[in-house]
């Protein structure tokens, strides 16, 4: 299956293979629909990604907002309105909880972000009472699909954690691990990033990468391969590696990249995304379900790859025992 779009706003307008997120999208269509519940989808941008996902089988959505504004919007797309589950609440906040009270209710399986900010959306998910919190930090992961780079990138976190703790960034490894592994990759490489491959006092991070390799060694994160620190190049590029004289099963071919924090994460997804033509997916991860965060620059794959990711995430999810809640 492929599909063909353009490539994502900034860049120039051009048709290119999306090979790594056809296969996400494939796999994904192999699977039940995913029963969404999609916050305040008042706006065609938002709706489109939702009508592009159903007619690809890959969910099956809940409309959560003010009933008017989601009908008129998807009646100027062309569509019928009465095919659609509509649940009606009169602003975005009240969307928000709703939608966070269809998944407690057993109803939906995911979250999906419409035309409302992400903090809305959030703050329903991380409510103490009555919220989707688990054990497990929340964190954001960024699944790239990078020209000329042969696998996917898991990126992380480069939306949610502005500044995690050493404590947080072993729910950050620990969610990145999982989301590779529900993506089928194996086996996992972690590079967790500094800006030198050595260990210096003076860096924070390169000792932040040496404790949480070393507490992979004492099986505090499972289910990866942990290096750290490492710089980018040495990370994805074996000659790189090579040049540093860096061996390990890591360096050179990592597909899980933990940044230092929040402001590294987000230069690095935009850099390649604007720079580089990648495309980014993304998911929010440590929650009782998987979040999918959308942009209204998106480009048509890359919204299908959330929803293909978040599926996949779900169907990890009903396998194995859920996460003691909080």
């Amino acid at each position: 299956m492929t599909v063909a779009v353009s490539a994502q706003g900034g860049s120039q307008p051009h048709q290119r293979r999306h090979d790594k997120y056809d296969r996400l999208v494939t796999t994904a269509q192999s699977l039940p629909k995913l029963k969404v519940a999609v916050a305040h989808p008042c706006d065609p941008a938002s709706l489109d990604a939702v009508f592009e996902a159903v007619g690809l089988g890959l969910i099956d959505p809940i409309l959560v907002g003010p009933q008017a504004k989601i009908t008129a919007a998807v009646a100027a797309l062309g569509k019928d309105p009465s095919k659609m589950r509509i649940v009606d609440a009169p602003h975005s906040h009240a969307a928000a909880g709703a939608a966070v009270d269809l998944v407690k209710a057993g109803q939906a399986e995911a979250l999906m972000k419409g035309s409302l900010h992400t903090d809305e959306l959030m703050g329903a998910v991380v409510r103490r009472e009555g919220g989707l919190r688990t054990a497990r930090r929340i964190s954001h992961c960024f699944v790239m699909d990078v020209p000329g780079h042969e696998t996917a990138l898991i990126i992380t976190d480069a939306a949610v954690n502005i500044a995690p703790t050493l404590e947080d960034k072993v729910h950050i490894v620990q969610n990145a691990i999982d989301l590779a592994r529900a993506l089928r990759v194996d086996p996992v490489r972690v590079a967790i990033l500094s800006a030198m491959e050595t260990v210096n006092p003076k860096v924070p991070s390169t000792i932040e990468a040496a404790a949480l390799c070393k507490m992979a060694d004492r099986g505090q994160i499972t289910g990866g391969i942990l290096d750290g620190p490492l710089a980018l190049d040495n990370a994805i590029d074996l000659g790189a590696a090579a040049i540093k004289k860096i061996q390990s099963p890591v360096a050179g071919q990592a597909n899980v990249l933990v940044v230092p924090d929040l402001e590294a994460g987000n230069m690095l997804a935009k850099s390649l995304t604007f720079l580089a033509d990648a495309d980014a997916a993304g998911i929010v991860l440590g929650a009782r379900v998987p979040i999918i965060l959308t942009s209204r620059a998106d480009s048509t794959i890359t919204r299908l790859a959330s929803c293909a990711v978040a599926s996949l995430v779900a169907e990890a999810q009903r396998s194995q025992l859920s996460m003691p809640e909080v």
